[in-house]
């Protein structure tokens, strides 16, 4: 039973890596779950306070994620217009069936946004790079805490392989 969830631990680790350029998959919080399914093992216990910090900072990252474009575009000099239609961009992007939907939604959403407020266009593309700064930035973010968290489970696996296999 062990070798089963220490085989879907690594499976949702892979997935959490992955889950940092998908938007479908929360990164992060993928990869946290490959740590609770790893503390269900009969060989590897992992101390509550490790489960509580990483799936904090999981929870916390999977909330920036819905934050940092709204304020690039923000940071960038866009309106609430701006912000709000960074959001629908980036919902609309998640089920768009093109290619790219997640980053072209949140830019093209400001950018519809800051011309319905009648912002300039100069202004509006502005808003809308901030946009798209936001996106990579949070999509940066997960793709490092992703990684991090594979290599502490990498860690913890190698310490136990013994045990575990």
């Amino acid at each position: 039973m062990d070798i089963t969830l220490f085989i879907i631990a690594c499976f949702l680790m892979f997935l959490g890596i992955i889950g940092s350029f998908l938007p479908i998959l929360p990164g992060p919080v993928t990869s946290w779950l490959g740590f609770l399914i790893l503390h269900f093992t009969k060989t590897i216990t992992l101390e509550t306070s490790f489960l509580v910090i990483t799936g904090l900072i999981a929870l916390f990252i999977y909330i920036l994620d819905y934050i940092i474009p709204a304020i690039g575009t923000k940071r960038f000099g866009g309106s609430k217009y701006g912000v709000i239609g960074t959001t629908i961009g980036l919902i609309v992007g998640i089920f768009a069936p093109i290619p790219g939907g997640i980053i072209i939604g949140p830019f093209l959403g400001a950018l519809i946004g800051e011309l319905l407020n009648k912002s300039d266009t100069k202004t509006a593309t502005r808003a809308a790079f901030g946009s798209f700064l936001g996106f990579i930035t949070s999509t940066f973010i997960k793709f490092i805490v992703a990684i991090i968290y594979t290599g502490l489970f990498i860690g913890i696996v190698w310490e136990n392989r013994d045990i575990l296999f």
